[in-house]
C-alpha cells in the first residue's frame, strides 16, 4: 500500500455548474445557498470534493468565465458570506471545494481592462494592446482582435474576454494575490481554466489554419512552465491544495510536462482526445461514435500519463449518456455501464452534476431555446454559409454546450426553482429526476451510490496499475492490478450481445445487471476477480 498518498488520488470529485444545480429564492437561477440545502445529498453520494465552477461577479457574456471581479460573488449566486458558509458547511461534512481559476483572460468590464485604455496607466500593459492587429482567429470563430480607438486588444474567447499579459510581473502577482484570497478561505485548490494558452511566446502571424491560427505561438509554451511553477512555489505549496488543469489539444507527452510531480506545476490535467474521437476537426461536426477508437484513445492516455482526471461530461460537453450510451432503449443499462467504466479506470474520477441519475442532452428545436453564447454564433455562422435551417441545430443538438447546462431534474415538478428557470428545461424530468432515483433501488443514482462506496474500499481501483487486456469495435477489456489483487474490468458499449473473446476464471464481485451469463449483454459492464 503506498503511503504519503495525496488526499485526490483517492478522492471523487463532483463538479457544480452553480446557475443550473439548485435555486433557492425561485429566480430561476441556481445558487450558493441552493448548493448549501443539497451538500447531504452529495455526501451520501460520496463525493469527496466539490469543482464549483465560476459563481465570480461577471457581466455573464460567457457564463460566468468572463470575470469582472475575482473577489466578489455574483448577485445571482448570492453574498460573500453565502459563500464563506458554504465552504464551512462542505468542509464540516469531510467535503473540500476547488474553484475554477480563470486567467487567460478577464472581463472588458474588469477594472483593470477599462483603466487600461489608456496608455498612459500601469494596467495598459495588463493586457496586449497593438497599434495594428496580427491574423490569429480565437476559439470562438472570427479574429481575435478588437479595436478601440485607434488600438486593438487580443481576446482567443469572446471580444468581452481580453486576454492577460503574464509577460508583466504585475499581472503574475495580482494573480497570486487572488489565490491567495481564496485559499485562505479554506478552498482546496483550483480547476485552472484553458491554462496552457496563458502565455503568448510572440504576437508573430501565425501559421493559417481552419481553425486557431496562431495556435504556434501560444499552446504549451516554455513561459507557460515557469509560470506554473512559480505559481506552485509561492502560492499552492503554502496549503494543502491541488490543481487540475483544462489543458486545451495536449498530447500525452505534453500532459506529463505540467504533471509530474518533480516538474511541480499542476497535479492533473483533463485530457480532450478521447472527447474529441467523435468529431472531424471540431467538435460541431460529429461522426458516429466508435467505441474502438475511444477505447484506444483511453488506453493510450492511461498507459502513458502519470495520474489521469477521469472524465465522461462536463458543463463544455453533451451527456454521455447520450453520447456514448444510448438513451431511450438502454438508458438505465448504458448509464450504468458508464459510470462502471469511468470509476474503474486509474486517475481521479469526476462526475459532473445530473450524470449520477443518467440525464440526457436538452434536444432543443429552436434557436431562441439556446443560451450558450458559442451556440448562437455557430449558428448564425451556419446561417451565413447557407446550412439549412434543420441542419444547423442539429449541429447545436450534437455539440452544444447547453446540452450539459440544464438544471438538475430534483423531482418531475418545480425541483430546480419555483420560478421560471434561466433556460429552457428538459422535457423527460417527470421520469428522469432524482426522487425518482432515491425512491427506485435499481435506479442509476443507487448504482453510483454503491460502485462509489465499493471504490473508496478498493485498494486495486484507488492504485492499481492499468493493463490493458483487449480492445474491439463493441468491448473493452482491462486489468486494474495490485500486488496482491486482480480486477478484470469488462464496458459493452454496444446494443448487441457480444461473446467472451477469451475463457475467464474469477468471480464477478460488481455489475450492473443482476447475473453473469455466457455472452456480454448490451451495455453490460462488470468487475471481474481474478484472485482465487
Amino acid at each position: 500500500m503506498i503511503t504519503n498518498r495525496p488526499y485526490w488520488k483517492d478522492a471523487v470529485v463532483y463538479q457544480i455548474y452553480p446557475r443550473s444545480f439548485k435555486d433557492s429564492n425561485g429566480d430561476g437561477i441556481g445558487d450558493i445557498l441552493g448548493i448549501i440545502s443539497k451538500l447531504d445529498y452529495l455526501k451520501d453520494l460520496g463525493v469527496d470534493v466539490i469543482w464549483l465552477s465560476p459563481v465570480y461577479d461577471s457581466p455573464n457574456d460567457d457564463n460566468g468565465y468572463d470575470i469582472r471581479d475575482y473577489k466578489e460573488i455574483h448577485k445571482d449566486f448570492g453574498t460573500m458570506e453565502d459563500m464563506d458558509l458554504l465552504i464551512k458547511e462542505a468542509n464540516d461534512r469531510g467535503i473540500k471545494i476547488i474553484m475554477d481559476l480563470v486567467i487567460n483572460h478577464t472581463s472588458d468590464e474588469h477594472p483593470w481592462f477599462i483603466a487600461s485604455k489608456d496608455k498612459n496607466s500601469k494596467y495598459h500593459d495588463y493586457y496586449y494592446w497593438r497599434d495594428k492587429p496580427n491574423n490569429w482567429t480565437s476559439f470562438f470563430s472570427g479574429k481575435a482582435w478588437t479595436k478601440v480607438d485607434d488600438m486593438y486588444y487580443l481576446h482567443l474567447f469572446s471580444k468581452k474576454q481580453p486576454d492577460l499579459n503574464f509577460h508583466n510581473k504585475d499581472v503574475i502577482e495580482e494573480i497570486k494575490d487572488i489565490m491567495h484570497f481564496w485559499l485562505k478561505k479554506g478552498i482546496s485548490g483550483f480547476r485552472c481554466d484553458v491554462i496552457n494558452i496563458i502565455y503568448k511566446d510572440s504576437l508573430a502571424n501565425g501559421k493559417k489554419r481552419l481553425v486557431l491560427t496562431g495556435l504556434e505561438h501560444y499552446h504549451s509554451t516554455k513561459g507557460l512552465h515557469k509560470i506554473l511553477k512559480e505559481l506552485r512555489t509561492d502560492v499552492l505549496d503554502k496549503y494543502d491544495a491541488f490543481t487540475v488543469g483544462e489543458t486545451v489539444l495536449v498530447n500525452t507527452k505534453e500532459a506529463n510536462d505540467l504533471i509530474l510531480p518533480e516538474n511541480k506545476e499542476l497535479d492533473m490535467v483533463f485530457g480532450f482526445e478521447h472527447m474529441e474521437t467523435d468529431q472531424i476537426n471540431n467538435k460541431w461536426f460529429k461522426t458516429k461514435f466508435k467505441p474502438k477508437k475511444f477505447f484506444k484513445t483511453i488506453a493510450k492516455w492511461q498507459e502513458e500519463v502519470y495520474w489521469n482526471a477521469n472524465y465522461l461530461e462536463n458543463h463544455d460537453q453533451p451527456r454521455s449518456v447520450s453520447r456514448f450510451g444510448n438513451d431511450t432503449k438502454y438508458h438505465l443499462e448504458s448509464a450504468k455501464m458508464l459510470c462502471l467504466f469511468n470509476l474503474s479506470l486509474r486517475g481521479t474520477p469526476y462526475i459532473y452534476e445530473g450524470q449520477e441519475i443518467g440525464m440526457t442532452n436538452a434536444y432543443l428545436n429552436k434557436i431562441e431555446d439556446y443560451q450558450d453564447l458559442e451556440s448562437i454564433r455557430i449558428y448564425g455562422l451556419a446561417k451565413k454559409l447557407l446550412f439549412p435551417k434543420k441542419l444547423r441545430l442539429k449541429l447545436l443538438r450534437n455539440a452544444s454546450r447547453d446540452n450539459a447546462r440544464q438544471p438538475v431534474q430534483w423531482d418531475s415538478k418545480e425541483g430546480f426553482t419555483n420560478g421560471k428557470p434561466w433556460i429552457k428545461e428538459n422535457s423527460n424530468k417527470d421520469k428522469i429526476n432524482v426522487l425518482a432515483n432515491m425512491e427506485d433501488p435499481n435506479s442509476i443514482l443507487n448504482f453510483y451510490k454503491k460502485l462509489i462506496a465499493f471504490r473508496k474500499n478498493s485498494i486495486v481501483l484507488k492504485e492499481g496499475s492499468f493493463e490493458k487486456v483487449y480492445i474491439s469495435k463493441k468491448i473493452f477489456i482491462f486489468k486494474r492490478k495490485t500486488k496482491d489483487k486482480t480486477y478484470l474490468v469488462i464496458s459493452n458499449f454496444t446494443s448487441k450481445n457480444v461473446s467472451y473473446p477469451f475463457k475467464i476464471k474469477g468471480s464477478v464481485v460488481f455489475s450492473n445487471y443482476d447475473k453473469q451469463i455466457d455472452y456480454i449483454r448490451p451495455y453490460e459492464a462488470m468487475i471481474i476477480d481474478l484472485t482465487y
